[in-house]
């Protein structure tokens, strides 16, 4: 009990901190660079699913003008919320269309759609119009110097998800909704981990397919250091690609070679490429004379999980459970 004592002694004037009002003005580093706020923001729009859904977690609904970059459904929880904001794109929207919501903070989840080469805008753009722009720190940290999705030099951590919650409730002065969000969080984070515990589950390999440009064709795979290749470490299983990229497009036969124990695939309703459709993935898997071949194909050994669990979100968690259930359903671990 002491030791207990001690450790909230310890841990109170940090929680505290947090938790104290926002003054402004603030200036904040994001993406490289310094960003000021006046005051709260009160008309927001966020360009990416995650963005949109960290902002909602945060009961930030009412502040929001405009949405982008939708993988698939929002979260259940948050439907009602989300009909009564405009949606301005499924996929990327224009510069045009983001600037005439008035925004006084524009959101991004990746650096592809707001950064150096932003296809929707560069952060100087909407800087001109006195807007100023927020871009995920897990983007940010990337090397996207050669477009497309990026490539990681160091492994992603939840630790980048909980840095854009409490930047996002700083600025919004909603410190303590940011720090109750983020011990959920790591609950659940915790919970799932020690579900899949022990020494069996380390002969585990996995393989998540994000899709293909082709149906038949090479297969974008989550790299090493992403935010599956994270749940993988955290559950002690091993990711069977290697590559800094961040989803390296790969062929069948590397894959089939690397003989992974179990496949996860992305489920979205996005449907750019043939193979974002889960039914296609599977139906490859199954009838594809060689990868049918695979002791995970042949064991059904297969995965669906939401795809922005795949991406760095508040479903990144989500898919850490996924992973733990599937593990344990297949007999992979204790």
């Amino acid at each position: 009990m002491a030791a207990a004592g001690l450790l909230f002694l310890a841990l109170a004037p940090q929680q505290s901190l947090a938790a104290q009002p926002t003054h402004y003005p603030l200036t904040i580093e994001n993406c490289g660079a310094p960003i000021t706020f006046e005051k709260a923001p009160q008309r927001v729009v966020s360009i990416g699913q995650s963005s949109t859904e960290i902002l909602f977690s945060l009961g930030l609904a009412d502040r929001m003008v405009g949405t982008a970059v939708w993988f698939g459904p929002v979260l259940k929880q948050f439907a009602n919320e989300n009909a009564g904001i405009k949606r301005l794109a499924d996929n990327d929207p224009s510069f045009e269309a983001v600037v005439a919501q008035n925004p006084d903070l524009v959101t991004a989840q990746f650096v592809w759609h707001v950064g150096p080469n932003g296809v929707v805008g560069r952060p100087e753009q909407f800087a001109k119009l006195g807007i100023p722009t927020y871009v995920s720190p897990a983007d940010c940290v990337k090397d996207n110097s050669k477009g497309g999705d990026g490539a990681r030099k160091t492994p992603f951590t939840m630790d980048l998800v909980y840095q854009e919650i409490r930047e996002l409730a700083q600025i919004f002065d909603v410190r303590e909704r940011g720090e109750t969000l983020i011990a959920d969080l790591r609950k659940r984070e915790a919970d799932a981990i020690a579900s899949v515990a022990g020494e069996k589950a380390k002969d585990v390999s996995v393989v998540f397919w994000f899709s293909s440009p082709n149906a038949k064709g090479d297969a974008f795979v989550a790299g090493r250091n992403g935010v599956p290749a994270s749940m993988i470490g955290k559950l002690g299983v091993r990711n069977v690609i290697t590559t800094d990229e961040e989803w390296p497009l790969t062929s069948w036969e590397s894959i089939v070679a690397a003989d992974p124990t179990v496949i996860v695939m992305a489920e979205m309703n996005r449907r750019r490429y043939p193979a974002d459709d889960p039914a296609v993935k599977r139906d490859f898997l199954m009838n594809d004379p060689v990868v049918s071949r695979l002791d995970a194909v042949r064991n059904k050994r297969f995965i669906l999980m939401d795809v922005e669990a795949m991406h760095p979100s508040v479903r990144t968690v989500d898919g850490i459970e996924a992973l733990a259930r599937g593990i344990k359903s297949f007999g992979l671990s204790h």
